[in-house]
């Protein structure tokens, strides 16, 4: 299994000796290859964007890779990794074309499971998304799992084929049973957070510039950023705004923990820009769970699953302004505020998919007539899922 970034050896101590998570889903992704590793010779958990070079076996039958390398600049280093260990079977989460071209090269049965979001915007992006659609295409490429009913038809517009794609998702073993709606924010003390990577495409700076504006129309709120990534860069920019007192970053914050810090803020912000290749963040799913009112952005992976004024407020991506405007409307309207939370329930219902990642891995594992049938029947052609108007 070839995963982007992430720590496996890390993840594996701190799940089974702390009974920790740092992300979402870690323990049910170790639990789900301890248990293949029963029935075969070996499963390898290959993690390219590492802080440290690495490869230890874990458990009988489970090895863990961190490769130390960024993926996309040096390739050729991940490629040497998985043909030295001669896999039978790839599993490959993130769309880099080498390495797909590699399974195809050396019929190496393969799937994708992603969760990246395919937007047809420049004549460059759309060339790249070509080639990438023939090469999963390939029959050698069994399967394209992607997150999320919308980035499934990203891929279709881009020219994979339909009955290749089939939209999955994880476990979730936080629901929206555990909490209540809320009627009203609190009073004169907002607080907002934000969960994800700490970068400028994810609409870090957007926010930062929104709580300045906040801050001078006499409408102050806190924020707090969870999440790794370039905190030095996002902390010089709250002072330069004169807000470094309203900011707080978390750093990478125990996946147990989010949901706490999502229940006792205000509102929780998702304000992607359209160029970020999001599928379908799993700050939504949590937000919904704590019944706490999301600020997004319009990004086109957003659209159906979120809807203004209804369950959720959405702003145009990249304008701050705007982005505090929706601030400004949802705290001080206390009617809308409790609609949306009391709309979270089935808002996050309706995001449920049929498929988990563990079901669609060993289903294409385990090879059969009955999981065979059961994968065509979940996959985009089966005419189960809605179209978006993804552009």
């Amino acid at each position: 299994m070839v995963q982007y970034g992430g720590d496996y050896r890390e993840a594996f101590r701190l799940v089974y000796k702390d009974g920790i998570e740092t992300y979402h889903a870690q323990k049910y992704v170790l639990d789900t290859v301890i248990h293949i590793s029963e029935d075969v010779d070996e499963v390898i958990l290959l993690c390219c964007k590492s802080t440290q070079i690495y490869n230890d076996v874990i458990a009988k039958g489970l090895r863990v890779i961190g490769a130390g390398v960024e993926p996309y600049q040096q390739v050729h280093t991940i490629l040497r990794i998985i043909a030295a260990h001669k896999p039978t079977h790839l599993v490959i989460h993130f769309p880099i074309p080498e390495i797909f071209r590699w399974a195809i090269r050396n019929k190496v049965k393969t799937i994708g499971l992603l969760a990246d979001s395919f937007l047809r915007t420049g004549l460059r992006r759309q060339w790249k998304n070509y080639s990438l659609a023939r090469l999963l295409n390939h029959q050698q490429i069994d399967w394209i799992g992607n997150h999320g009913i919308n980035s499934c038809f990203s891929l279709q517009q881009i020219g994979v084929k339909s009955h290749k794609i089939i939209p999955y998702d994880w476990s979730h073993a936080v629901t929206p049973e555990l909490f209540s709606a809320k009627h009203q924010p609190n009073e004169n003390n907002w607080k907002l957070i934000y969960v994800g990577s700490v970068i400028e495409s994810k609409g870090v700076g957007d926010i930062l510039n929104a709580v300045a504006i906040l801050q001078e129309r006499n409408f102050p709120v806190t924020l707090q950023i969870a999440g790794s990534g370039e905190i030095d860069k996002f902390t010089d920019c709250a002072e330069r705004l004169g807000i470094r007192d309203r900011i707080t970053f978390l750093g990478v914050v125990p996946n147990h923990l989010v949901i706490k810090f999502m229940r006792d803020a205000d509102i929780v912000v998702v304000p992607s820009w359209h160029e970020y290749p999001e599928a379908l963040p799993l700050t939504i799913y949590e937000a919904f769970c704590a019944y706490t009112p999301l600020v997004a952005s319009n990004h086109p992976m957003f659209r159906g699953n979120l809807q203004h004024e209804v369950n959720a407020m959405i702003f145009p991506a990249q304008n701050p302004n705007l982005l505090a405007d929706c601030v400004i409307q949802l705290l001080s309207q206390p009617h809308l505020y409790a609609r949306i939370s009391n709309a979270s329930a089935i808002s996050w219902q309706q995001l449920q998919i049929p498929v988990k990642w563990a079901d669609f891995i060993e289903k294409w594992l385990y090879t059969s007539s009955i999981h065979d049938k059961w994968l065509h029947n979940h996959s985009l052609a089966s005419g189960h899922y809605n179209s978006p108007t993804c552009q």
